[in-house]
């Protein structure tokens, strides 16, 4: 019988049934490893299931730093509070004494602090406060550097001795040679008597000194220009001792401030408000 015979001898193949086609060896291959991922799947997601700790704690493991975290950006939050709460808090008046503090007027609600930097010395800071009524809480509002005697701080002052007295001072009056400056309340005595003579203690110039002055109630009348002569307490003392534009060089006796800062002390000081001015080193 020849090949073609022997083929052609061979039954024929039943066919399949109708609707299901003959699964190939790739289709079958394909679904043995789908039903074996199943498998894999179902016992790892079982196992999870069993795991004690992960039962005992549901959330997610990435959130294990969170309480930490969490706690750092609360004490931040808390510390920026404080700080802002402070900031917003009456600060009260700094490098005072008890006893100086107790020679301030209850019904004085302005004040000029002046603190020196020490009792020789004439480098000093002047500063603005405060306060809504009395007996409440000094609030500083304005910082300047400052100039005081040449030769510091006394509570004996005498005339010529190149020092600036301690104590607590009424500010009554003011005056200087330029106009007074929008909003100035107290008496203001425009003068062209208010021009310096001579130099200052260290050679400068003293020109536009006195451009704004507010007289310092120290052996003075209240009630009278800055100009005034008279001294109650006697000429040895000394007299004319006033807040004044800075001219680069300490003083015979007055305090000095930059000329923006005389213009601010002129137009916010009050005579209802019962201004004074606490001057002397740090902590007197």
């Amino acid at each position: 019988m020849s090949q073609h015979d022997r083929a052609r001898s061979r039954p024929p193949r039943k066919p399949g049934k109708p609707g299901k086609p003959r699964a190939t060896r790739r289709t079958r291959r394909v679904a043995l490893a789908t039903v074996l991922g199943l498998a894999t799947f179902t016992a790892g997601w079982v196992y999870v299931a069993q795991d004690p700790d992960k039962a005992a704690d549901p959330r997610p493991q990435a959130r294990a730093d969170s309480r930490p975290q969490a706690e750092d950006r609360a004490a931040r939050a808390a510390q920026r509070a404080a700080a802002a709460q402070q900031a917003a808090a009456p600060q009260g008046l700094t490098g005072v004494s008890e006893q100086t503090r107790a020679r301030i007027p209850a019904e004085s609600r302005q004040l000029v602090l002046v603190t020196g930097k020490a009792p020789d010395s004439s480098e000093s800071t002047a500063a603005f406060y405060t306060r809504p009524a009395a007996g409440a809480d000094w609030v500083r509002t304005e910082s300047w550097p400052a100039r005081n005697g040449a030769k510091g701080w006394s509570t004996e002052r005498t005339y010529g001795d190149l020092t600036s007295p301690m104590g607590v001072f009424a500010l009554t009056d003011a005056g200087g040679l330029l106009p007074k400056p929008p909003g100035t309340r107290l008496p203001y005595d425009k003068n062209n008597g208010f021009v310096p003579s001579g130099l200052g203690v260290n050679g400068e110039s003293l020109a536009g000194s006195f451009d704004y002055v507010v007289a310092i109630d120290f052996n003075r009348r209240p009630g009278r220009s800055p100009l005034d002569p008279v001294m109650p307490d006697g000429e040895d003392k000394g007299g004319n001792i006033w807040l004044h534009v800075d001219h680069d060089g300490p003083s015979q006796g007055c305090v000095g401030i930059p000329k923006a800062a005389m213009e601010k002390v002129l137009e916010t000081l009050d005579p209802a408000a019962k201004p004074v001015i606490v001057m002397g080193p740090e902590g007197f």
